[in-house]
């Protein structure tokens, strides 16, 4: 308790870093898409409350710096509000509610396709700096009583496939084996020189993540390291764009294989994370960087400024796929409604829609606090979390 309290600055500074970036994009995202169609927009603000800053441009957008630095937003003019007299007679555009479904619908896929942007010009960013290494993946070691030791698998194998998907590093395995609980893995090993194909079907328990946050997690039992070096794939501009779009393609599977585990409950709620989580792993992540004595200053930022970006792209898919849900009170359900005066015509009736949102906040509400519980535990407030 006494280690989150005294590093609650650097907590605050990791959790409004990472979510301000990744919710700032996604407003964005909106904006840049209403503009597209001629929408009348009030403002656009980064943070909340007061401004500290703020500007009009020629078309009367309001252009905000607030001094609660948690996000942003964009706002669309209303059609009831524009007076010729009034504080926004100089917005230019029409009314968001003037536009036909069809645009209304790009608009509202516009935050979520934003989130996708920046995670893929990110990983092209790593991925065009570092290329990507390819190693050979060995079994270290195999814990007693696990899926791995039932299975067959020895130390000494060197992984070769999963699910016919070629292994070429550990973060591989890994990924491929968290979301995987419950659910036979074919495994293609090579020992002494032959190929082997064992199928393991990984449990969930509870243990230490990478970040040392104490979570349930998928595991299957043994330990990895890279042995050989094969190659490192460098990259020119265009193939970096191209690779850092198949990792964000990978992330959103993979994110649709978590959640689908989760709604048939094969998966703990609280394998997914929320801003606390979030700022947590951001925390743990400076932590681990500045514990190495053995860097100067300059790796050090270095190093944790691939860390968090690593960290924020990944958020940033979380957050657009998040979106996507169909809950009115989020863009999916909106692109929901209309689809729905697409096809109809008409608009759905005020009753329902007003009935949808409330249902759709109050199931909100339950998985914010659903997902904060587990994330408030993982930091080791109440001594579980340690780091």
């Amino acid at each position: 308790m006494d280690q989150i309290l005294s590093q609650g600055p650097l907590f605050l500074a990791c959790l409004i870093f990472m979510m301000g970036i990744v919710v700032v994009i996604h407003e964005f995202g909106h904006y840049l898409a209403a503009r597209l169609y001629g929408v009348a927009i009030e403002s656009f603000a980064v943070g909340f409350g007061k401004p500290l800053v703020e500007g009009r441009d020629k078309r009367g957008t309001r252009w905000r710096i607030n001094w609660i630095p948690l996000g942003g937003f964009v706002s669309f003019l209303p059609a009831a509000a524009r007076l010729e007299d009034g504080p926004h007679a100089n917005v230019v555009g029409k009314s968001f509610d003037d536009l036909k479904p069809i645009p209304k619908i790009v608009v509202s896929l516009a935050g979520p396709f934003a989130n996708f942007v920046l995670a893929t010009l990110i990983f092209a960013l790593a991925i065009g700096v570092f290329g990507t290494p390819k190693f050979e993946v060995q079994i270290m070691n195999v814990s007693e009583g696990m899926p791995a030791e039932e299975a067959g698998l020895l130390p000494g194998d060197v992984i070769r496939q999963i699910n016919n998907r070629d292994i070429f590093s550990g973060a591989d395995v890994t990924a491929m084996v968290l979301v995987s609980p419950n659910k036979a893995m074919n495994f293609v090993v090579e020992r002494d020189g032959q190929p082997l194909s064992l199928a393991v079907t990984p449990l969930e328990v509870v243990r230490p993540n990478e970040f040392g946050q104490i979570v349930p997690q998928s595991t299957a039992g043994f330990n990895l390291a890279h042995t050989d070096l094969i190659e490192r794939v460098q990259y020119g501009p265009i193939g970096s764009l191209v690779a850092g779009t198949a990792q964000t393609g990978r992330t959103i599977d993979q994110t649709v294989k978590m959640l689908s585990r989760i709604v048939t409950g094969n998966m703990s709620v609280h394998t997914m994370s929320g801003p606390v989580g979030v700022g947590d792993i951001s925390r743990r992540a400076v932590n681990r960087v500045m514990e190495q004595t053995q860097l100067t200053s300059w790796q050090k930022t270095e190093q944790l400024f691939w860390m968090l970006m690593s960290v924020c792209a990944a958020v940033s898919v979380g957050v657009g796929f998040f979106n996507l849900l169909p809950l009115p009170v989020l863009d999916g359900g909106r692109v929901v409604f209309h689809a729905y005066e697409a096809v109809t015509g008409a608009k759905l009736p005020s009753q329902v829609e007003a009935f949808a949102l409330r249902a759709s906040v109050f199931l909100l509400l339950l998985m914010v606090v659903v997902i904060t519980w587990g994330d408030v535990i993982e930091t080791g407030v109440f001594g579980r979390g340690g780091g």
